[in-house]
């Protein structure tokens, strides 16, 4: 309280403004060098309070150079906070920034926009597809314009297509008229300022994917391999035509890439323990392994911390330990479809051997990442973009597992603990399912009713925007 009436006695005093100042390096106005106090953009006067000036007040005479320079500049620094803090928030513009990624067709006269790449799968829900389409009217001579969704499933290698074999499946989720619009078709804000920045040519349209339709997976193929790799993959479908059910030429036709994922959920299950009891011919006890993960929800590149108490009551004597992270891809369409893959693995021999009568507390440590398995062919990843860095495929939720699509793939992960005990004692082997997932990001709009879209082309492929808000 002393230091704010120092501080609003200088100001008046030396013609300090009494609305808005902040500290700033000038030359003095009577000429001099040294150090300058100048008001802020926001005032209208022009005052000026030279340090050496101040310094001679009676008030502060008595308080020595250093102490007066931050005490003064502390208190000149809050007043521009608390002082001018609202007239900031009033006058100044907040710019958004946000992308929407735009594809034309090889003719130039269809260009659909999309505000994202990504549609989130909550499992009970799918956000739709929506999007805005820049046409050319005098190209379409009385024909129309039809978008199409569509989930491409591919189980099999292109190089393995001979003699009329094909090991792809193109499902088509939705269709729709873009134009000839129909009429009170609702849109999004996201397409209000597309059109309003886009011009009358510009229509919106929407597409729903259906709940039971699969996420989007890649399968990792082999250096070797060539054409597409399996998996389940999604894309956006316009062009010129007839009728819906002609087939499209390529000049006119605009297909975009899209993905289907799934984040988190906000609650995480209850804490995966499992205990492994093996009794032994000719042995009056039983070896127990007990395995406890630190928790059931982990997110990509998260360590994952495994604890194992093994109590050795048997005649058995435990040599070494291995504990792994397995991937396990279920393909739906065949009944005998699902292969694992190790996608990261830790074996040890400290602490070992245990011995009969004795137990042990071991905690090891996992992290499955994309980066050590990079060169190992059947991998599962999410659904790969160009342009955009990928990871190991994220664990399926399934709001009933019964009724899954059987076009589709199901990952799941385990952590296998593994005990050796030599040649003749055989193994004891324990397994824990966890869920490994992106966490949920925010998705709250930041964009108001009378903001405006500037657009600007943004690579080959996608376009940047910004949103003035006032």
């Amino acid at each position: 309280m002393m230091i704010m009436s120092l501080f609003l006695g200088v100001g008046m005093m030396a013609g300090a403004c009494e609305v808005c100042v902040h500290l700033a390096r000038e030359q003095c106005v009577a000429g001099c060098q040294g150090e300058v106090y100048k008001p802020s953009r926001f005032c209208r006067g022009i005052h000026f309070i030279h340090l050496q000036s101040v310094e001679q007040l009676p008030v502060f005479s008595s308080l020595s150079t250093n102490y007066f320079d931050s005490t003064l500049k502390l208190i000149l620094q809050l007043r521009l906070l608390f002082l001018s803090g609202h007239q900031l928030l009033h006058t100044a513009k907040m710019v958004v920034q946000f992308k929407v990624f735009k594809k034309a067709a090889p003719n130039g006269k269809l260009t659909i926009y999309l505000g994202r790449r990504d549609f989130v799968d909550h499992v009970s829900a799918v956000d739709p597809v929506d999007g805005v389409l820049m046409l050319d009217t005098d190209y379409l001579q009385g024909r129309k314009v039809f978008g199409q969704l569509v989930c491409s499933f591919r189980y099999g290698r292109e190089d393995d297509e001979v003699m009329g074999l094909n090991f792809q499946k193109d499902l088509f989720l939705s269709s729709c008229q873009i134009y000839p619009p129909k009429e009170n078709a609702e849109s999004t804000k996201l397409q209000e300022r597309l059109i309003k920045k886009l011009g009358g040519n510009a229509y919106p349209f929407s597409f729903d994917m259906p709940v039971n339709a699969p996420p989007s997976v890649t399968i990792q193929p082999g250096r070797e391999d060539e054409g597409r790799p399996c998996g389940v993959e999604y894309y956006i479908k316009v062009f010129v035509g007839e009728k819906e059910e002609e087939h499209s030429h390529k000049r006119s036709t605009v297909v975009m890439n899209i993905r289907r994922i799934q984040f988190a959920p906000s609650k995480s299950g209850r804490q995966p323990c499992t205990i492994v009891r093996k009794d032994f011919m000719l042995s009056p006890g039983e070896l127990e392994l007990e395995v406890t993960l630190d928790k059931q929800l982990y997110y990509h590149y998260e360590n994952i911390a495994i604890n194992c108490i093994i109590k050795n009551n048997s005649n058995k004597t435990v040599k070494k330990i291995k504990a792994a992270v397995q991937q396990s891809v279920d393909i739906c369409l065949f009944s005998g479809g699902q292969f694992r893959s190790t996608v990261a693995s830790v074996e040890t021999q400290e602490g070992c051997p245990v011995n009969p009568g004795s137990n042990l507390l071991k905690e090891l440590t996992l992290s499955p990442t994309l980066s050590s398995n990079m060169d190992r062919r059947g991998v599962a990843l999410d659904g790969h973009l160009k342009n955009i860095h990928t990871n190991l495929a994220s664990s399926t939720l399934l709001a009933n597992p019964e009724s899954r699509d059987m076009f589709g793939m199901v990952i799941s992960y385990t952590v296998k603990v593994k005990l050796y005990l030599g040649a003749m004692g055989g193994e004891v082997t324990a397994e824990l399912p966890f869920v490994l997932m992106h966490p949920k990001p925010d998705l709250r709009r930041l964009m108001r009713g009378d903001s405006q879209a500037q657009v600007e082309a943004f690579r080959s492929d996608s376009m940047a925007g910004t949103v003035d808000e006032s």
